[in-house]
Order: C-alpha cells, then structure tokens, then sequence
C-alpha cells in the first residue's frame, strides 16, 4: 500500500506528537522502563524499535501491544502490572522516534514496521521458552498497527484486541489534513481498518469509551459490525472518554481482556 500521500509534515505532527513535538517530553517519559526486559528489533538497516516485555509466566499467553501517539513505552510501568495480574504477559512495541527508538515515524513506516516487530517477537518468545499464545492488541493509533498484523497473521494469533480504536481511520487522516489530490480512500480502499476487519476471522474484542472525543464510539462500534469473526465482543465503557477507560471501567476492562484472552488461548 502507498501511503506516502499521508506523509506530509502537517499529519505527522499530530499524528507523531512525542517524536515531532519541539517541547520535548518529561524525563520519566523519554527512555525505557525501568526493572523490566527490554528489546531492540531491527525495522531496517540501522533502524531499531525499542520495546518492552512485562512477563506474568512462560507458560502464560502473551500480547503484542501497540500504544496511542501520545503514549510512550515508559508509560506503561503502571498499566502492565495490571495485565499480569490477569496472568497475561505485556510486550509494547513503539514507533520509530519513540522511547529511545531509531529515526523518525510516518505513516508509511508504521505499517511496514509491524511485519519485522511481529517476526522480531516471535523469535524473542521461542529463543525464551515462552508458550506460543500471541494476542495482537492496538490501542488508538495503535489498532492500525495492531489490524495489520491481524489481516497478515491470522494463522499465528490467537486474537485480536482494539482499544479506542478507528474503523475509519486514513480517510479520516485525509480528510482531517484537507487533502484532495492523490489516492481516494472509498468505502472499499483496503487501506481502512473496518475493511480489513471485514477478513479477520480470529476471535475479535472491542473497546471503547461511551463517550470518546477523540475516536467517536461509533468507530468502535463499526469496527464490531464490520468484524469478520464468529467470535466478536464489544465493550462499551460507560461515561469514558479516550484516555480513561481504565479510570472509569478498570474492573470491566481487565476482566473482559482476561476472560477473551483465557477463552481463546
């Protein structure tokens, strides 16, 4: 896919404000995690994405997490405990520019960084002894990340998990920038996550804040009806927003991504 048309500098300061921003970030933001493993996968020649590997058990599944724009690796130090409560090990990936990682993030190399993060992640699991029992989950920007390993892999996941996620997510990019000229996103453009969603048959959990301002719910929503697999839940968080789903809801989040994740495992 060519999606250089969304490269531009105007998207990429929104869509990238951690690695574009000229205010910088707070220290405890800006490298990796402390008291936890991390990783450096090789994207491209002398370009590595720094990630880091929370572990509830070697015998226990494990998600691939992708986070939001605004979030970092570090930001995480609080949220994975949470995770491994639950008894599901947290590995978080990145983006170029994020979290000590290598060069600068657009759009196109997003999506083509996946396919190396998913391979670099899988050998990290097997080389370590790790049961192989791989969730994909995405989180804001990160569900577009986290659909394409889910459209590409589909074989080796067991399932697919997006958080605040878009249904519509290039044409909205598009559209928010004022674009006219280049490709035409259309209802049917393989480049939308509710397209590729369409095709996703693992087991599906969304989501969403009842009252998003960011990611509106009817993303959310779409992305479920548009959803390929027999297996597709939805969770609607009452009265949150885009970034406090697990103020508001926390009970009902973690006990719907651990009972999804030790169905489908």
């Amino acid at each position: 896919m060519d999606l250089s048309f969304l490269d531009r500098p105007e998207i990429l300061e929104v869509i990238f404000p951690v690695a574009y921003s000229p205010f910088g970030l707070p220290d405890f933001l800006q490298g990796q995690p402390g008291n936890v493993p991390t990783y450096a996968i090789e994207v491209e020649d002398g370009v590595s994405i720094r990630c880091g590997f929370w572990v509830a058990g070697k015998e226990r599944p494990s998600i691939l997490y992708f986070h939001g724009n605004g979030e970092t690796v570090a930001s995480h130090e609080w949220i994975a405990p949470l995770y491994i409560q639950k008894g599901i090990n947290l590995f978080v990936s990145t983006y170029r520019g994020y979290s000590s990682s290598d060069g600068k993030p657009t759009i196109s190399n997003m999506i083509a960084d996946t396919h190396p993060i998913f391979q670099g992640f899988k050998e990290i699991i097997s080389r370590e002894g790790f049961v192989n029992s791989i969730f994909v989950m995405g989180r804001s920007l990160g569900s577009v990340p986290a659909i394409e390993l889910a459209y590409n892999y589909q074989e080796e996941i067991r399932g697919l998990i997006v958080e605040s996620g878009s249904a519509n997510n290039f044409r909205r990019l598009r559209d928010y920038a004022g674009i006219t000229e280049g490709t035409t996103i259309d209802d049917k453009s393989p480049l939308l996550n509710r397209v590729k969603v369409r095709q996703i048959t693992k087991p599906t959990l969304i989501i969403h804040g009842e009252y998003d301002q960011v990611m509106p719910v009817t993303e959310g929503k779409e992305l479920y009806q548009s959803s390929g697999a027999e297996d597709k839940r939805i969770l609607i968080i009452p009265g949150a927003d885009h970034n406090d789903l697990m103020v508001m809801g926390q009970r009902a989040y973690f006990d719907a991504i651990e009972g999804f994740v030790n169905t489908n495992r």
